[in-house]
């Protein structure tokens, strides 16, 4: 806990020197090289702790009579050790990143007090230092999305995520205040206790809300996508890839370790809420041109799936199932460190498009393979994880929730039994989706001729951020064929959380991973490798061996257009078309019309595609229009007169006492 601490204070001061050596041509390096070297020891301290006994600590900071409570133990460690390795890996990618940013003096400092912040979270043990540093980091990562704020969608994108995080911390606020009880005992370790069934239901739907918001849990994901692509991609990185598992902690903390013995509707709820997540997250990412909101509707869907992780461990606990609990959780936990490392990957490589072009559409981009090919390469090992494809680490946390469903019928409530494979079904269907869209994402990116000039002339980026991406393509790789390991390695959290763990995978033969029983189920990513690879080596010798040496040149196929401008290329829309009219009707209440010109009339055609955004227009749009409606109705209070504000007063105070005495 001490090096945790150190490494936390050395962060903030390097926050605070940021903006006095802004200026400077070594800041970035500097700031972002010193970041490195501090998340780099703290994700070691954290990885070795993981699995040792408990730690405690109480400093006199924040209120005088509480103390700041401090806890380490192996939820934590797994936790900061995924924080960690996704500040280092990000720091490392912003050496380089850093030289192409137009405002770092607006950057710098928020930067390394964003890293701060979420490491606070996860070792805060009270209630007060736990929501101050929330907040904290709630406002450092808000200072990074707003950075470039002449841009006005930036502003928007800040404004709306800043609203949500408020009503995310009210929510926990709130939750923390029942927990904590008349007795006002506000320390974590005094509310390890049962609670009444309606009191648990209002906590645990209240901690849905609070940490379902930063996390993105649909309906309350309309901030990511707004402030994901606002950011540096480097910071893009960090509030996907770690700052959302930041909120997976949290509500692991209150529901499964503070709240007490779960009711089995708990599980019916969060794979409700889950499933609907998983499916609407990669069904808008599907309809998205832009490369970073694709990403970004794509941590929506990958939170559903830790959700329905956590769903089925809260359903299989409730029902005594110990070891279909630990099944599910270490699922959830797996792919909490998965997604961090693939959607980091993937965020780079974005970022390394937009230095190289200048752009986020996909329809402006295409033919970069030729022209930045160790990032098409790097990009495309991230879209085969992202989409579950072995032997690749995406694969083996989505198979572990698979394995997990399969033990639902089990269950004696019917209501977990019809949500749980429904909850398989979306996230079948959010796979094979998934798929889909990163053939499109790569495709259209990386493939085909260039659109536009700039992506005619990209370069590729510079070696920092290569070594990164580098450095994420190894660890999916490594956490697909050797899962067993990682495996083991969150247990003791899972024991923790669950009081059961999975088999211990480590002296498996070939590193296999057995996750129920060895005639039953079990998955080797290492053998799928070789095999791969092996294929692979034989395909290549094989046409080697018997290709023809003969050259013949012929035009390419044209699809009947001779054409060779880019126009004939297949776009992200028209890619997204099928799609769209499979499900947009529903899920967007998407409309298609074609502008066709009049008879003679040579212009091209024009079609127009119309899709809503239900969540947004449903909720929050009429509570926007009624906060502005109240906010003109009441603005006239400001120009009473002082016997029309005694009046008020007058009214207020009888008001009051009737309150009383018909409470009384």
């Amino acid at each position: 806990m001490a090096i945790s601490f150190s490494g936390i204070v050395a962060l903030l001061i390097l926050s605070l020197a940021a903006p006095a050596i802004a200026k400077w041509r070594i800041a970035s390096p500097t700031i972002y090289g010193a970041a490195l070297v501090i998340s780099a020891v703290l994700f070691v301290n954290a990885a070795l702790r993981v699995g040792s006994p408990a730690a405690d600590c109480v400093l006199p900071l924040g209120l005088p009579w509480l103390g700041a409570h401090f806890h380490f133990d192996s939820l934590a460690a797994f936790f900061l050790a995924v924080t960690n390795l996704g500040g280092a890996v990000a720091s490392l990618y912003a050496i380089g990143y850093g030289r192409h940013e137009s405002a770092p003096g607006r950057v710098l400092p928020f930067f390394p007090a964003f890293l701060a912040g979420m490491n606070l979270v996860v070792l805060t043990a009270d209630a007060f230092s736990f929501l101050l540093a929330w907040e904290f980091m709630s406002l450092s990562s808000w200072g990074l999305v707003v950075s470039h704020h002449r841009n006005s969608d930036n502003v928007r994108a800040g404004y709306i995520y800043l609203v949500m995080a408020s009503f995310g911390t009210l929510c926990l606020l709130l939750a923390f205040g029942l927990l904590a009880g008349s007795d006002g005992s506000y320390a974590f370790d005094a509310m390890h206790s049962a609670h009444d069934h309606t009191l648990a239901a209002l906590i645990l739907v209240l901690v849905l809300l609070g940490a379902g918001s930063k996390a993105g849990l649909v309906p309350l994901h309309v901030w990511l996508p707004l402030a994901h692509p606002a950011a540096p991609s480097h910071v893009s990185a960090l509030m996907s890839g770690i700052m959302t598992k930041i909120a997976v902690y949290a509500f692991i903390r209150v529901v499964f370790d503070l709240l007490g013995p779960p009711d089995w509707w708990w599980g019916v709820l969060l794979l409700g809420i889950a499933a609907a997540t998983t499916v609407l997250g990669v069904l808008q990412a599907l309809m998205e041109h832009d490369l970073k909101r694709l990403l970004a509707y794509h941590t929506v869907e990958n939170i559903g799936i830790i959700f329905i992780g956590l769903g089925l461990a809260l359903a299989f606990r409730a029902n005594g199932m110990v070891f279909a609990a630990a099944l599910a959780f270490t699922a959830a936990l797996l792919h909490v460190l998965n997604h961090s490392v693939f959607k980091s990957l993937l965020f780079f490589g974005s970022g390394a498009v937009l230095s190289a072009t200048g752009e986020r559409d996909m329809e402006r981009l295409g033919g970069l393979i030729h022209r930045m090919p160790q990032t098409a390469f790097l990009f495309l090992v991230g879209a085969a994880a992202i989409s579950a494809l072995p032997p690749l680490n995406g694969f083996v946390s989505e198979w572990l929730t698979f394995q997990a469903v399969l033990l639902s019928p089990a269950l004696p409530q019917w209501g977990l039994r019809l949500i749980a494979p429904t909850a398989g079904a979306a996230l079948a269907l959010a796979a094979a989706l998934a798929a889909a869209c990163f053939v499109k994402a790569f495709g259209v990116t990386f493939l085909g001729r260039p659109r536009t000039e700039r992506a005619n002339t990209a370069q590729e980026t510079d070696r920092f951020s290569r070594s990164a991406m580098i450095a994420l393509a190894a660890i999916c790789l490594l956490l697909g064929i050797l899962p067993g390991l990682a495996i083991d390695w969150i247990s003791p959290a899972t024991v923790e959380m669950v009081h059961g763990q999975m088999p211990v995978q480590r002296f498996l033969p070939w590193q296999t991973i057995i996750p129920i029983a060895q005639s039953r189920s079990s998955y080797n990513g290492l053998l799928v490798f070789l095999f791969i690879a092996a294929s692979a080596c034989l395909a290549a010798a094989a046409i080697h061996r018997f290709a023809s040496h003969r050259l013949r040149r012929a035009p390419a196929w044209d699809c009947g257009t001779p054409s060779t401008t880019p126009l004939t290329q297949y776009t992200a829309s028209s890619f997204a078309q099928p799609i769209r009219r499979v499900f947009g009707s529903v899920v967007f209440r998407a409309r298609e019309c074609v502008h066709m010109p009049a008879p003679g009339n040579t212009s091209a055609a024009r079609l127009e595609v119309e899709m809503h955004d239900i969540p947004w227009e449903a909720i929050y749009a009429p509570l926007a229009y009624g906060v502005s409606f109240l906010s003109e109705r009441l603005n006239a209070l400001q120009f009473l007169s002082i016997r029309q504000y005694l009046s008020f007063v007058f009214l207020a105070l009888v008001f009051l006492l009737l309150v009383i005495a018909i409470w009384s």
